[in-house]
């Protein structure tokens, strides 16, 4: 039903799984809400799917019909909106071209294909002065986007960080709470549907970084190429340094963070990454469990600003989806970016691995002899890196908990907190560790998240 004037909002969809399926559900259940809102009424006439026979989790719409011809939503003068929940970056990219062109709207929750594709979807979104929503392609259920496009527009922002992929979150939260070993939290993540078969690409940061990159163009409105974004994901995290980092009163997340370097991203640059870190307990982020994700976004007027929720899901998601909808069935004009140049963006310089400074946490086991820590801290002293903390564990503690074929005698576990010093400082002199003769395995080494000040965190004492 409608007010008279107004006439129903179109929809395409493209993709019947679980976000279509679930943005399906939010029309339908939430419409009086939706049409008391707009003014309009908001329907769905296709749905564009590969297999017509394949069961679906929910029913279709009144009035609307399953597909299979992309040209049942691109070439139907009705259909005012294209909604691409396919996924994938060919297919998918082809589609929102078409429609861009067609002269329709595109939402959209693919950040893969935006982090890959996004500076010539932008501009042609901006030529055809179409909305380009992408809610949903961030944080699931959080309104980071409209956050940092509208609700923060006036802040000059500091820094972003955050967790951004709820897959790796489950599994460090497993790993944490339940002393799980990485291949037991990743088959209970699996079982549970918050990973997919293949979970490569949440578990090695690349899904984390896709975003990273759409929030950091909506953030200082700049190129930072998404190829540049220094990636490492959460394989080679351990129970030994989930405990170890307790120890520290932290734990260890798969942190996303964007730093603006000086007064603008051309001239001071951006530092940005995905990795894991160590976070203390007094920060917020160190409490997001389970698939759940955060943002901590830092402004000069605002301060700091804090979003947390369900990052993935047929609901959350979905929810987003019907936001950006929204925006266009209320006939708000186009605001893609939050910047009057949407489309071409000034690239940000990228700051090097030698201008990122953070405090590390090593771990190596070393030989057990004295000289070794005299040794060790030379090295350290050599690349310009000075210790805040040092633990020592006898070998028996370490090697408690690691298979009897792994325990290696007259060796020791040493855990060291560096105050701050540069990622290419520390990366050379690891490499210089592990090529000492008293060092006995690759050294262990993360970042440490620290606040605003970029001061270490109130350590724990190590035991």
């Amino acid at each position: 039903m409608t007010d008279g004037h107004n006439p129903p909002l179109t929809l395409g969809i493209a993709g019947f799984g679980t976000v279509g399926s679930g943005l399906i559900r939010i029309l339908r259940e939430n419409r009086a809400e939706i049409t008391a809102r707009t003014g309009r009424e908001v329907r769905v006439k296709s749905v564009l799917v590969r297999d017509l026979s394949k069961a679906r989790a929910c029913p279709l719409p009144d009035g609307a019909r399953l597909t299979d011809n992309p040209a049942d939503l691109l070439d139907d003068p009705e259909t005012d909106v294209v909604v691409e929940l396919i996924g994938g970056t060919e297919h998918a990219g082809d589609l929102v071209r078409k429609a861009l062109c067609a002269g329709k709207h595109v939402v959209t929750a693919n950040k893969a294909l935006l982090a890959e594709q996004g500076n010539d979807i932008f501009a042609l979104a901006a030529e055809k002065k179409l909305h380009l929503g992408y809610e949903a392609s961030v944080c699931g259920g959080i309104p980071i986007i409209r956050t940092l496009r509208q609700a923060l527009a006036g802040d000059r922002l500091d820094s972003l960080v955050g967790i951004l992929n709820g897959t790796s979150n489950f599994i460090l939260s497993e790993m944490s709470d339940k002393a799980m070993d990485f291949a037991s939290a990743l088959k209970e993540a699996q079982t549970l549907g918050y990973a997919e078969a293949d979970p490569v690409l949440d578990i090695d940061g690349r899904d984390a970084a896709q975003k990273l990159y759409l929030l950091i163009r909506l953030a200082w409105g700049a190129e930072y190429p998404y190829s540049a974004i220094p990636v490492c994901g959460i394989t080679d995290v351990s129970p030994i340094d989930i405990r170890y980092a307790r120890e520290f009163g932290c734990r260890i997340k798969l942190i996303c963070y964007a730093r603006l370097h000086g007064d603008d991203p051309q001239h001071g640059g951006i530092e940005a990454g995905v990795c894991p870190a160590l976070v203390h307990e007094r920060f917020l982020l160190a409490r997001v469990e389970g698939a759940y994700n955060a943002v901590r976004a830092e402004g000069n007027a605002a301060g700091s600003v804090f979003l947390h929720g369900k990052g993935a899901g047929d609901l959350p998601t979905g929810s987003s989806v019907t936001a950006d909808i929204l925006d266009i069935a209320k006939n708000m004009p186009p605001d893609n970016t939050g910047y009057a140049c949407p489309h071409l963006p000034a690239p940000a310089r990228v700051i090097a691995p030698h201008e990122s400074f953070s405090p590390h946490y090593l771990r190596l086991k070393v030989t057990d002899r004295p000289g070794v820590l005299r040794d060790m801290a030379a090295i350290l002293a050599d690349h310009a890196i000075s210790l805040a903390q040092v633990i020592q564990k006898d070998d028996a503690a370490e090697t408690s908990q690691e298979p009897a074929d792994k325990a290696e005698p007259n060796t020791v576990p040493l855990v060291l907190m560096t105050h701050k010093a540069s990622d290419d400082a520390v990366h050379k002199a690891v490499d210089a560790l592990a090529a000492s003769p008293f060092v006995r395995e690759s050294p262990v080494r993360f970042r440490v998240l620290t606040g605003k000040t970029g001061a270490l965190p109130n350590l724990r004492a190590g035991a």
